[in-house]
């Protein structure tokens, strides 16, 4: 199945392709392949609006995701035709990210790929709510981005790094 991606911003360059092929890696190492995902590379000023709507706190942030099933963590979807073999979508805050990566000197491109696989684990259904749903989620993205890392040679860590 596919990565939809669609930049739907102008304030920062992104490089689609390598994004892409890196989701789709994340997706494989999730079990996930035959799911599509629909990934948006989205400006400040949608993500706070997304943000408002959604979760009632009308500012810029990282990532929104949108499942298209509610699963427990860790859990594929059981699709019954064709059109539910989709996971959903996943808003990344590319402008967002940009400014909070020139602050800590990290490099975009490797936090825009750490920030769509803590996208993706929340299309599975994991949360960070709590330390447990922490723990499980910091797992999870540990383990797809240790297999991606492997494919890519990286050193990918996970977002949720010391949320707890």
């Amino acid at each position: 199945m596919s990565v939809a991606l669609r930049n739907a911003q102008r304030a920062v360059p992104v490089r689609r392709a390598p994004l892409r092929r890196a989701v789709c890696a994340l997706r494989a190492a999730l079990g996930a392949s035959r799911f599509d995902v629909g990934l948006v590379c989205a400006s400040n000023a949608l993500m706070r609006r997304l943000n408002g709507a959604y979760r009632q706190c009308p500012e810029p942030t990282d990532v929104l995701s949108f499942p298209l099933h509610q699963v427990a963590a860790g859990e594929l979807p059981r699709p019954h035709c064709r059109d539910e073999y989709n996971l959903g979508d996943i808003f990344l805050g590319v402008e967002y990210i940009h400014q909070q990566c020139r602050e800590t000197g990290e490099d975009f491109d490797d936090v825009l790929t750490v920030t769509a696989a803590h996208g993706l684990c929340h299309l599975l259904g994991y949360r960070h709510d709590t330390k447990t749903e922490w723990e499980q989620m910091y797992q999870k993205e540990a383990q797809i981005l240790e297999e991606l890392n492997h494919l890519t040679g990286s050193r990918l860590r996970p977002l949720t790094a010391g949320l707890f």
